[in-house]
């Protein structure tokens, strides 16, 4: 949200624990009651974020219809479960606007955006240089990890992909960038890659990691955006860049990027299965059948059709 033109004050709300928390909570719940606003909206939905909405005492507070929470807003809006029936995102969020009455969710007028400064894409430029990856590059950006193991490829199958998408008739340099805590991980499927590769090896580049919004800065540059149901993809919705989302136990649905259907989003699945969606906290099967059952061959299809039809 930094950085957006159409944010005059932005609250960054820390996560401090036990007395501290409330000491604080009490704290901007008073500034919030403080600034007078005549509207607050809960996107989130927790207790906390129930309680702030609550402190703010805004003549009107709009939240979903939640056991436990309800008593904190002035409108209520039905809760659409996530899972089944697939509804996306977008569209279980924007239900918060309806008290205001706003049109329908547009994704070519509504699409999701951020803002990025410009000595973050002069910082990103310069790590490119540095590491040999020029202006003139057609860069693909791999993003390897994600929030938890249910939304992970296997590390051996982006290698492969990295590999193949630095090698034959129109090659691209493959930017492989990850969460920090995998940092090793990606180091190693950059080695990998670039041993598959054999002679197009250099095109394979690990050059560390990316904040959020370097990354932003990063996808802006670069012809294809390829990763999982996580953050980052949804950071690249934010793009014009054309996307390959990888889904394992979560939907398309529900989770593939909300902009323009003129830039390509393409998702790969392994197809349908009595036990996705799930909510991630078991695998039933135990073997991630839902993203082992998606080949490199299919996603390095995508890949081409986006580039295809894509605008860079």
């Amino acid at each position: 949200m930094r950085h957006n033109p159409h944010i005059d004050d932005l609250i960054v709300v820390p996560r401090p624990r036990g007395m501290a928390r409330l000491r604080h909570d009490w704290r901007l719940g008073r500034r919030l009651r403080a600034e007078r606003f005549d509207v607050a909206i809960d996107l989130h939905g927790g207790p906390r974020a129930a309680w702030l909405t609550w402190a703010s005492r805004a003549p009107m507070r709009i939240g979903y219809a939640l056991p436990g929470r309800s008593w904190a807003y002035t409108h209520r809006v039905p809760w659409t479960p996530s899972l089944v029936p697939a509804r996306h995102s977008v569209l279980n969020q924007w239900d918060l606007l309806a008290p205001l009455s706003f049109p329908a969710a547009d994704p070519v007028l509504d699409a999701v955006e951020m803002a990025v400064a410009d000595d973050t894409r002069h910082r990103v430029d310069a790590r490119l240089d540095e590491a040999g990856v020029t202006a003139d590059r057609r860069l693909a950006v791999l993003h390897v990890s994600a929030g938890n193991p249910f939304r992970r490829w296997p590390a051996d199958r982006f290698a492969q992909l990295a590999a193949g998408l630095a090698t034959g008739a129109d090659p691209l340099h493959v930017i492989i960038t990850s969460g920090p805590s995998e940092s090793d991980a990606a180091s190693r499927v950059a080695t990998e890659a670039r041993r598959l590769a054999t002679d197009t090896g250099e095109r394979i580049v690990r050059i560390g990691e990316f904040d959020l919004e370097e990354l932003k800065a990063l996808v802006d540059r670069a012809a294809l955006y390829i990763g999982g149901d996580s953050g980052p993809l949804h950071i690249a919705a934010t793009t014009r860049t054309p996307v390959v989302a990888l889904f394992g136990p979560t939907l398309p649905e529900r989770s593939l990027p909300w902009r323009d259907p003129q830039v390509p989003s393409i998702a790969v699945d392994g197809g349908p299965l009595p036990c996705r969606p799930c909510h991630q906290r078991a695998c039933v099967t135990g073997d991630f059948r839902c993203l082992t059952a998606i080949t490199v061959p299919q996603v390095l299809d995508a890949c081409r059709r986006a580039l295809a039809t894509g605008s860079r």
